[in-house]
């Protein structure tokens, strides 16, 4: 059973949560606005951090002009390193500096010892740095530009062609539609600790928010951020492109030419931490409670246009106990509708808050995953990991769910967590449990089979 902490923590959540549920039903909401919010006046909200203090450096983005919906990316630090180290690229990047073969032993012996402690040599140290450079870039002004040496991470991507690409994951946060978000403190952890496990870059959504924006509105910012990353892609690649003309005079032409492009697309159009580090031929969804339907709706439309998304990919998808429901009420729905954090009569509000009036069913295409012709047919869905909590009154439909998947030999497992509740590794005062690091870590080990170069040399 939950601990006593836990279950006092419990009572005091729903009865707050409540609280604000049936605010905002008994107020009516003035005229919505296509803008809407993305976060509440009393979410605790973590500032971005470009800086890689804690091996992770984040940054947000305003993609849409038009709506409030906004991305958080978190690059782990593991970005900057070259994907092989070895002696051999060592070796290419010496001749490639054209140092002496003594100055590179003395300057390797001067990085062994830096590992131990610092060197106080005046035109070593200089070597050192240099070296240090070299292993991304052949031309020290761009390293410098950077800026290696500090902490932050402007955002500039080094020349090296063997920088590493990482996969992208996309990130929904829960919340039940009317709160959360992709920069709140819990989440800004549970992405951070994410984007280590898993060595991948995280783009965090902020998706509007119910009421102010009903059902479509969040499914259909999901599903921009993935056509924004397929733009991302494809603008880095034109402007590679125009970059590789060589000689002084085509030089001074493909300057005159990318030029052109940030004036045409707009100097903010190309993200370039996405666009030196992203790979998004490698692309993960992950829902948690809601967010959870939002990435299996994503992955869905992205089945559905095929092709169409290139250069972008949906190579698997985690749905952490997802917010499903249904009019004819499962096991769990009937003996854990009191649950912990988050009970049936609660979520029932905030499904009256998220779907139109007119449309309002428990066996919506939103809300109930089983019911028929929800296309694209289930054989067509990527791998699909679901995580369930014991004393969640929402497991049981996420279980069929996973089961029809595998019905139809989609590679779906289920992970069940004993004695946790829902939310257990994304709720603020759970994220430091084992339960939440051992769930993390459980993630990690699936998601490898997928983004991993070298084949499913991973299994679960």
């Amino acid at each position: 059973m939950p601990s006593v902490a836990v279950k006092l923590y419990s009572v005091f959540f729903k009865f707050l949560l409540k609280h604000r549920l049936q605010n905002r039903i008994q107020t009516p909401s003035e005229e919505s606005s296509p803008f809407g919010v993305t976060t509440r006046p009393e979410e605790s909200v973590a500032a971005s951090n470009p800086s890689f203090s804690d091996g992770v450096a984040t940054k947000d983005i305003h993609i849409d002009p038009f709506t409030s919906l906004s991305i958080r990316i978190f690059l782990p630090e593991s970005a900057l390193h070259p994907p092989e180290p070895d002696s051999k690229l060592q070796s290419k990047t010496k001749v490639r500096l054209n140092v002496g073969k003594a100055d590179l032993e003395q300057s390797e012996s001067l990085l062994r010892r830096s590992s131990y402690g610092s060197s106080n040599v005046g035109t070593a140290t200089t070597r050192q740095e240099e070296y240090r450079r070299s292993s991304y870039s052949g031309h020290g002004s761009d390293v410098e530009a950077l800026n290696l040496k500090s902490d932050a991470y402007r955002g500039y991507a080094p020349v090296d062609v063997n920088r590493r690409k990482l996969p992208i994951m996309l990130q929904f946060h829960g919340g039940g539609w009317v709160s959360g978000s992709n920069d709140s403190v819990a989440n800004d952890f549970f992405c951070r600790r994410i984007s280590r496990l898993c060595d991948v870059i995280v783009v965090a959504v902020g998706y509007r928010l119910a009421p102010e924006n009903r059902y479509p509105a969040a499914f259909e910012d999901g599903l921009k951020v993935l056509n924004w990353l397929g733009k991302q892609a494809n603008l880095a690649e034109c402007s590679k492109s125009m970059g590789n003309v060589r000689g002084a005079v085509e030089s001074k032409k493909a300057d005159s030419n990318r030029q052109h492009i940030v004036d045409a697309f707009g100097a903010s159009m190309v993200e370039p931490w996405l666009a030196a580090h992203g790979d998004p031929s490698r692309c993960i969804l992950l829902g948690v409670s809601c967010g959870a339907n939002i990435a299996d709706y994503v992955a869905r439309k992205a089945v559905e246009a095929g092709r169409l998304l290139d250069p972008v990919k949906v190579v698997a998808q985690v749905l952490m106990y997802p917010f499903f429901i249904g009019s004819v009420p499962t096991h769990s729905e009937i003996k854990l509708a009191n649950s912990y954090f988050y009970d049936k009569a609660m979520c029932l509000l905030a499904w009256k808050l998220f779907l139109p009036e007119e449309e309002f069913s428990l066996d919506h295409p939103a809300a109930n995953p089983l019911i028929p012709d929800r296309g694209p047919p289930l054989k067509l869905m990527p791998p699909t990991l679901t995580v369930v909590a014991e004393h969640d009154w929402m497991r049981d439909r996420a279980i069929a769910y996973s089961e029809e998947l595998r019905k139809v030999n989609v590679d779906a497992p289920v992970l069940e967590y004993k004695d946790a509740v829902h939310e257990f590794a994304t709720l603020d005062m759970l994220l430091k449990s084992p339960q939440a690091h051992a769930c993390a870590e459980d993630i990690a080990i699936w998601v490898k089979k997928y983004i991993s170069f070298r084949g499913h040399e991973f299994s679960y």
